[in-house]
This record gives C-alpha cells, structure tokens and sequence, in this order.
C-alpha cells in the first residue's frame, strides 16, 4: 500500500501523509453478520474512574469479529475482500469458506481477492494458512501466533511483524519475535503463515494534533510542566528537569527501571532476552 502525500494548501497538509487505501482496499462497508458495536471507554474502569490518562474522544467504531482461532480445519476458503479495520494496525480479509460460512482473517503481505487459504495441517506453505509449528519447516516466517493451543493468536498480530521459527526440540519450538526475545512455544500451537500486511503504515505522518484526537488521545501534559502538587516531577522556578530520576506521577521509577516479575513462570519459556 503506497503512502499519499498533499499540496500544502494549509499548514497541516504541508506535513500530512496518507495510505493510499484505493490501492489495496477492495471493500467500503463490512460484513453484516460479523460486526458489532463498540463502546468508547475512555480509559475508564467498571467504576466510571480514570485508570489510564489522556484517553477519549475517538470516532465512534464497530469492532470486527476478526478469527484468531480458525478451528475449521481442512476445508478450503476463499478470499472475498480486504478490507480496512478501524481498531488495529493491520487490514482485515474476508474468506468464504467452501459451505458457505464467512469469517475475518488479518490479511499478510501478498493476500488478493480470489486466492484461496486453509487451516490445518493439509494446508500448504503460503501466506495466509493456519498450520501448528510441528508442521512448520525450521527457518520459515511465521505471524499471529499462539501462546497455548487452542486460545487463538496472541502475539505477532500488529501491521508489518514477523516471527521467525530458528529450531524445534522435543514438544517445544524457538521462536524469535519482532522485539528481538527468542522464546520457546509449544509446538501444538498454531501460526499463520507470512508477514502482517500494511507494512506503510509506519510512514504515514498525521499533520496535525486533530487527527490524534480522532483516534482516542487527548493532549499529554508533562510532568515537569505540573505544580509539585500534581506531580512528583512538577514546580521549581524557571524551566527545571524535575531533580533526580524521572518518575511516573506515583512515584515509580521510568526511563529503564525493570518492572517484570522475577518469579513470573513464563521466564523459564524465555532463550534470549529482548535487547535494549
């Protein structure tokens, strides 16, 4: 998908660049039967409280029941559409399976109208199918992928990432992820095979703060631009850095303070830790 630049006609097209849906997208309306609403939370919790800051305000959505299980094993699917998904990163396609039933899929790089993906393990190597790792040949990129077998994808899942499957031992595949970690997966576990589509939509540039609150983000007001009494980091005469080392407004260290568990157990399912 190409990127789609503007004439700087006023100050925020000067800077704005776009995708160029036209191109990729074959689709304008979703399927019925696979939507449903989708109610702004606004970073608030069951109680109605603020759990998480500058939050709000989006363009109302309709969330797409996008298939991360794909259970329907063997049975050959055609792909209707693709289409744009206004609640993630990467564009969803619509397949048609051979009796008939509709499902949404993420859609990987190469994907077009027509051509047909299977789930199982009599699927073939190409983008777009639904194999367990034990079926995966060493040294192939993989995407969407498990955590336990059965509870659909979990990781992998954002436009542009690929995981790439480095060995198997025994009941348990290596997988390096996108952020660089290696770490060991059950090989029971499913994966689609392929790179998430949309690899643009790193290059695209919003123009103007306008466009940030359409997605759901209001202005982020930094700590040292806060009264001492709203924030650790706020007050002093002039402009100051906030003294010592920079904390979150409950006093928790940032800025490579490590905050992962030590005793979580999936560190035992961890090869190589992410790098800095």
């Amino acid at each position: 998908m190409a990127v789609k630049s503007f004439n700087p006609v006023t100050p925020s097209r000067r800077n704005m660049t776009v995708l160029d849906y036209a191109s990729t997208i074959t689709a304008t309306k979703p399927e019925k039967s696979l939507v449903k609403g989708k109610k702004n939370g606004s970073g608030r919790n069951n109680y109605g409280r603020i759990t998480t800051r500058f939050r709000g305000g989006a363009n109302k959505r309709r969330y797409r029941m996008v298939d991360f299980v794909r259970a329907k094993e063997n049975v050959p699917a055609k792909v209707a559409t693709i289409e744009y998904d206004p609640n993630r990163s990467a564009n969803i396609a619509l397949i048609v399976y051979a009796d008939g039933e509709k499902s949404y899929i993420l859609a990987p790089v190469g994907m077009k109208v027509g051509d047909t993906v299977m789930n199982g393990a009599k699927a073939e190597l190409k983008p777009g199918n639904w194999l367990a790792l034990k079926d995966i040949p060493v040294g192939v990129n993989v995407c969407c992928l498990e955590l336990l077998p059965g509870r659909g994808a979990k990781l992998v899942r954002a436009a542009g990432q690929v995981a790439i499957l480095r060995g198997k031992e025994e009941n348990y595949a290596q997988i390096k992820l996108p952020s660089g970690e290696v770490r060991m997966i059950n090989i029971n576990c499913h994966a689609m095979i392929g790179q998430i589509g949309n690899l643009d939509r790193m290059n695209v540039k919003m123009g103007k703060a306008g466009k940030k609150r359409y997605l759901g983000f209001r202005p982020h007001v930094r700590g040292v631009a806060m009264n001492p009494v709203d924030h650790p980091m706020g007050g002093g005469e002039g402009r100051t850095s906030g003294g010592g080392h920079p904390v979150s407004p409950w006093g928790q260290l940032a800025k490579g303070k490590r905050t992962r568990n030590p005793k979580k157990t999936s560190k035992n399912f961890i090869v190589e830790r992410r790098k800095k």
